[in-house]
């Protein structure tokens, strides 16, 4: 399955089975955790089979259900802590669905996770992790007009760019961002929101793993 087909099943899930993660699914998640935080100054962390994170009030009124899994992705504080965070998180959610994993980006209705935070860091978000009830649903899209300045005319590997951006996960299905393209040059920019940042790094990675081409 190729990274745009990946894109296309993954949905957001909240509910989840009672079924431990294999080892060997393990281990290719925190390596490639290993290998951002080596990279990228960031400490994601992946908790397994840790059930109190989503055994709270704040948990049960977004509606989750057995989660014993998540992902904790954590960094050094810096201006660009979010964006680096949906950016990296968002490596990780798409490599859990190739693993046939499912996952929801949740950024207040958990409980404390277990994950931890060095002096000068901050848990910018947390990822629900483990083997969905349901693969979720496709959510909705505003117009690809009102996201980016793609057109007829644009070369193919911007359209393929953002049919991926498209299929981003983003806060309250806001879609609260703008791409445009000048030459060869792709700008992205948030136009604010809950977890706009976050958002804003998520969208670019999705772009970007398509495209093959960086977004400023």
């Amino acid at each position: 399955m190729d990274c745009l087909e990946i894109m296309k099943s993954r949905h957001s899930v909240r509910q989840y089975k009672d079924a431990i993660i294999e080892q060997g699914k393990r281990e290719i998640l925190d390596a490639l955790a290993s290998s951002i935080n080596s990279e990228n100054d960031m400490n994601i962390q992946i908790v397994y089979d840790e059930p109190k994170c989503f055994n709270s009030l704040m948990a049960h009124y977004g509606h989750f259900s057995g989660c014993n899994n998540y992902i904790s992705v954590t960094g050094k504080k810096s201006p660009d802590l979010d964006e680096k965070a949906g950016y990296f998180g968002e490596l990780l959610v798409l490599k859990a669905q190739e693993l046939g994993l499912n996952t929801c980006w949740v950024a207040m209705t958990h409980g404390k996770s277990m994950a931890k935070v060095e002096k000068g860091e901050k848990e910018a978000i947390i990822i629900s992790l483990g083997y969905g009830l349901t693969q979720g649903v496709v959510h909705k899209n505003k117009e690809l007009s009102s996201l980016s300045d793609v057109n007829d005319n644009s070369p193919e590997w911007y359209k393929k760019g953002m049919e991926a951006v498209m299929l981003a996960p983003t806060a309250i299905n806001q879609q609260s961002f703008k791409f445009t393209l000048n030459g060869d040059k792709v700008t992205a920019i948030s136009k604010g929101g809950p977890c706009n940042k976050i958002d804003l790094g998520i969208v670019k990675c999705h772009f970007e793993l398509v495209s093959g081409h960086k977004v400023d």
